[in-house]
């Protein structure tokens, strides 16, 4: 596949140290939630500058990280030295990923799903590379629930924000987004990060898990997936666990 890079120069070299306050404000707390429990081959995309990967469990057998920023990446292959599990680290953007269908046990993102260009794309090319049943791991900001703090999202993404923010934006409903792609959404955290008396136009984050469904019409995929995602006793499915949020 040809690769393709994103460069957001300024963007990138103030997210790299805004990262490393976000970890000690609390978020690695979060990214270590995310991640717990993973098994098998992971792609990870938009991996910034490789924070996540210090949180990786040693069941993780290879994660395949794609940043298409140059800065971000040469500094996520640093933080590839020291992971405690295999990572590779390339370029490539979330709508042309560098991988061949269902070949990912699990797939993360974390911060990134606000800024794709469109995230209907992404979802789509997340679902082809995981396995039926496999795992999407989220971790991103979100729309507001309240009206106030969602009309000021809009029009920040409206005007100024996304150009200052490397094509971030803060109104997007991200949990219905996944669900759209052909996501079961398994379970949902909804948080405020940073805390903070007035909150920020991004305070409002999700961190959960949902799995990939087959195509509609694909019965063997279909309950491949079930059974990987409920396994129970003597093969019978356990029955679905509670969201712990609507969607």
């Amino acid at each position: 596949m040809p690769k393709t890079t994103v460069n957001h120069p300024i963007f990138a070299r103030y997210y790299a140290r805004m990262s490393a306050a976000m970890e000690r404000g609390g978020i690695a707390e979060h990214r270590q939630a995310l991640l717990a429990g993973l098994t098998g081959q992971v792609i990870e995309v938009g991996a910034g500058n490789g924070m996540n990967f210090a949180h990786y469990p040693q069941q993780v057998t290879r994660v395949l990280a794609v940043e298409p920023d140059p800065h971000l990446r040469r500094l996520a292959q640093l933080s590839a030295i020291d992971a405690a599990v295999p990572v590779e680290v390339t370029d490539g953007v979330a709508d042309l990923l560098p991988a061949s269908d269902g070949a990912f046990d699990a797939a993360v993102v974390s911060l990134v799903l606000c800024s794709v260009p469109d995230q209907s794309r992404a979802l789509s090319e997340l679902r082809r590379v995981l396995r039926p049943g496999g795992q999407l791991r989220f971790l991103e900001h979100v729309r507001a629930a309240g009206s106030p703090l969602m009309q000021v999202q809009r029009l920040l993404d409206a005007t100024l924000w996304p150009a200052f923010g490397g094509g971030c934006h803060a109104s997007r409903d991200t949990a219905a987004a996944i669900h759209d792609a052909g996501f079961s959404i398994e379970s949902i955290e909804r948080f405020s990060f940073p805390q903070a008396r007035i909150p920020f136009p991004t305070s409002p984050h999700i961190r959960g898990v949902a799995l990939a469904m087959p195509v509609v019409g694909d019965t063997a995929a279909h309950m491949a997936a079930e059974t990987a995602a409920h396994p129970g006793p003597l093969g019978k499915q356990r029955p679905r666990a509670s969201r712990s949020a609507p969607y």
